[in-house]
């Protein structure tokens, strides 16, 4: 399928590993040139280097810490050209209340709740003005789960769902559309770090994690006019782990 991406301009935060690098990848074999945000210079480089190798794309990387919020700012003066904005710049710790202190839960917020809050606001006004342009939140099941170990990040992406919603359900006025992926259990680096021992891949959907391409493609059609009435919506990709837990 088209996707008629080609020649769009995407910005994706969190880019040097993981989801935020596959769906950099995605986007570019897509057609679209992209801007790769992250706080380590040499794996955000090494990840745009291999980007614009393999496709033939422009990848930029540029290096940022999106939990401050001039940093944030001056991400969106650099790129209100940009087409596409994919949210992904985040790892909130696990713990359950009494084992996050307030500077942890604060420095977890500071980079993906307001991290993500900042640049939508900072590119909201360039987006509106040239219309037809798309958000994407990347969040997780957590919001759905709500796991009471994981209660920083359970909490933050049940912030990031209604922004998501509520703040989807009216930008069409402005010709841009909101939506949001979240992902359950993802193949990447934090999840290996954070399984404990004893866990099985038996009681994972499918017997496996989804692999960052998984969540990659996912994005990259939703950000796509083939998803153009989309907006207010947040799509889970998570094996049907959510739908279980609420039943």
């Amino acid at each position: 399928m088209d996707l008629a991406l080609d020649g769009k301009l995407a910005l994706v935060t969190g880019a040097s590993k993981g989801i935020g690098a596959a769906i950099a990848r995605s986007l570019a074999r897509e057609g679209c040139d992209v801007v790769l945000v992250a706080r380590t210079a040499d794996r955000l480089e090494a990840v745009a280097h291999a980007i614009a190798q393999e496709t033939g794309r422009n990848a930029t990387p540029c290096v940022a810490d999106l939990s401050k919020p001039a940093e944030a700012e001056r991400i969106a003066a650099m790129w209100k050209e940009a087409d596409i904005l994919v949210n992904n710049a985040g790892a909130i710790p696990p713990g359950r209340l009494e084992e996050i202190d307030d500077v942890a839960w604060r420095e977890a917020w500071d980079l993906k709740v307001f991290g993500y809050i900042n640049l939508i606001r900072g590119l909201y006004p360039a987006m509106r003005e040239r219309r037809e342009r798309v958000i994407c939140n990347v969040i997780g099941a957590a919001a759905q789960t709500r796991p009471p170990a994981y209660l920083c990040g359970v909490a933050g992406n049940a912030a990031l769902t209604a922004l998501t919603l509520s703040l989807g359900s009216e930008s069409h006025k402005d010709g841009i559309r909101v939506v949001g992926v979240s992902p359950g259990p993802v193949e990447t680096e934090r999840l290996r770090r954070f399984e404990k021992d004893g866990d099985s891949a038996a009681h994972i959907p499918f017997g496996r994690p989804a692999s960052p391409e998984e969540i990659a493609d996912t994005v990259a059609f939703l950000v796509s006019p083939r998803a153009g009435y989309v907006s207010g919506a947040v799509l889970m990709v998570d094996g049907g782990i959510s739908a279980r837990s609420q039943a």
